[in-house]
C-alpha cells in the first residue's frame, strides 16, 4: 500500500523538515477534511501525533477520532503510543493499525504483549533513526541501537512489518535511502518494509519496487506536488 501521510500538530496538518518541531510547514488547517479529499481517491491513510510523538502521551485524541470517524478506508496511527492503555483506545477507536516507536527500546515487554494480544497485523513497528541507528522520543535522542538489531529483537516477538525512516531524509525530497532499505531486506527478508522519509516522484516508487519494497509513507511531495494522489491510486492499481 502507498500511504498518503497527515502529520498533526496543535490539531492541524503540519510538515516538519529532518524532524525538527522548529522547521514547521502549515499544510492544511482542518486535517478532518484533509482526510476526506484523500479518500476521494486513495484508500488508506499514515497519520502521526507529533505532539504525542514529543511528550509520551495522546494530544490529538479528538482529532484523530474525527478523522477515523471520516475516512472509510485503511487507517495507521503512530505518535505517544508507550502504554498499552494508549494502545488499546486507539485500536478500539478503530484504527487499523498503531505504530509503535519509541517503546520498542523503551518497554520492548509492552511490545511483546501487544504483539501477543493483537498480532503482527494490527501492531507495526517504527524504526526511525540516523545512520543506521534508531532515533526515540518524536526524533529528539538519538540512540546507539542498530536498526537491524531492534528488528530482530521484534521479529522474534512476533512482529511482521516494520516502518523504516531515516530521519535526515524526511521531509527533504532527496529520495529514500535505498541503501539501507536494501541492507535491511537482504539481512532480514522475512520482514516487511514500509518506507519512509524523502520519497519524490513516480521514479522513486518504481525503485522501491524494484527492491521489493511496495508500502511506502509519501507526504511532503504530495504538498509539493511532484506526486498526485490520481498517480498513487494508479500505481496502487497496477500493483
Amino acid at each position: 500500500m502507498i500511504f498518503p501521510a497527515i502529520d498533526l500538530y496543535k490539531g492541524q496538518s503540519v510538515r516538519l523538515y529532518k524532524g525538527n518541531y522548529k522547521e514547521v510547514t502549515l499544510i492544511n488547517k482542518d486535517p478532518v477534511a484533509q482526510a476526506k479529499e484523500i479518500f476521494q481517491t486513495v484508500k488508506q491513510l499514515h497519520l502521526v501525533d507529533l505532539n504525542g510523538a514529543k511528550s509520551g502521551v495522546p494530544e490529538n485524541l479528538e482529532i484523530i477520532k474525527q478523522i477515523r470517524q471520516n475516512f472509510g478506508g485503511f487507517l495507521e496511527l503512530g505518535g505517544g503510543i508507550r502504554d498499552y492503555n494508549t494502545a488499546k483506545v486507539y485500536l478500539d477507536m478503530g484504527i487499523d493499525r498503531i505504530i509503535i516507536g519509541s517503546a520498542a527500546i523503551e518497554d520492548p515487554k509492552l511490545v511483546k504483549k501487544l504483539l501477543n494480544e493483537y498480532g503482527g497485523d494490527r501492531i507495526v513497528i517504527g524504526i526511525d533513526g540516523k545512520d543506521g541507528k534508531v532515533a526515540v522520543n518524536g526524533w529528539l535522542d538519538q540512540s546507539q541501537i542498530k536498526m537491524s538489531d531492534l528488528i530482530s529483537e521484534m521479529v522474534n516477538f512476533g512482529a511482521k512489518s516494520f516502518i523504516v525512516t531515516d530521519v535526515n531524509r524526511d521531509g527533504t525530497m532527496t529520495g529514500p535511502n535505498l541503501d539501507l532499505l536494501m541492507s535491511l531486506t537482504q539481512k532480514l527478508p522475512q520482514i516487511n518494509v514500509v518506507a519512509s522519509g524523502g520519497v519524490r516522484d513516480l521514479r522513486d516508487l518504481h525503485q522501491l519496487k524494484a527492491l521489493g519494497i511496495r508500502d511506502v509513507i509519501i507526504g511532503k511531495a504530495l504538498y509539493e506536488k511532484t506526486i498526485t494522489l490520481e498517480q498513487i491510486a494508479e500505481v496502487e492499481n497496477v500493483s
